[in-house]
């Protein structure tokens, strides 16, 4: 019994099944498993809390707490909050790329490459390194976190939200940063099932009569 039985990504639905561009960016193509459409979604979500409170913070004197760090002078703490948001979101955003239909195959505003199959390689590998970076960078924050020291082995300064913020400010810095942990791990979960499933798909024997 064939494993994927329903259309080739990338190919227009089939009539009754939702179409247009909020299909084609977050609809899992077939043969996705469940587990691993929900982790691609929570992946992409995980950053969305600390989003929220980093820009909403910005804009008051308990989110302005925190070091403005390498800010340059010129551009105001709120709109670095936003973009960084923003950025944040973009680069979680490539998770659910690797269960829709724009992982497999070029979109078609992409010039010179649309309608082409993504190489495998070309999705693994920065997927890959992107969770091991992440997983490594948050894991290792929240173990320096209750130390009281930062990354690179100093003091945690005295503005930053664990030392300057009590309370329920404080509270909702660790309820919106904690979903970070989630990201590094599930965007390697759903990156070795990218994998599987293309690898699977690329090795399987061609129906007969079909043309290469």
């Amino acid at each position: 019994m064939a494993e994927h039985a329903s259309p080739t990504p990338g190919t227009p639905s089939e009539p009754g099944q939702p179409s247009g561009w909020w299909h084609r960016t977050f609809a899992p193509i077939p043969g996705v498993p469940r587990w691993a459409v929900v982790a691609a979604y929570t992946a992409f979500l995980s950053v969305l809390p600390s989003g929220v409170w980093r820009s909403l913070g910005a804009f008051t004197e308990a989110g302005r707490a925190h070091d403005s760090g390498g800010v340059p002078a010129w551009l105001p703490m709120e709109a670095y909050s936003i973009l960084l948001t923003v950025f944040s979101l973009v680069v979680s955003f490539t998770a659910v790329g690797l269960i829709a239909s724009w992982g497999e195959t070029f979109p078609r505003w992409i010039p010179g490459l649309r309608g082409r199959r993504v190489p495998v390689p070309a999705a693994v590998i920065p997927a890959a390194l992107g969770s091991i970076t992440v997983t490594a960078l948050w894991t290792a924050g929240w173990i320096t976190i209750p130390l009281g020291i930062t990354l690179q082995g100093d003091p945690t300064p005295p503005d930053f939200p664990t030392e300057a913020l009590t309370g329920w400010p404080l509270a909702s810095f660790y309820v919106a940063y904690l979903p970070l942990l989630l990201w590094g791990p599930l965007l390697g979960a759903v990156t070795v099932a990218y994998w599987r499933r293309r690898s699977t798909r690329r090795g399987s024997p061609s129906p007969v009569g079909s043309r290469a």
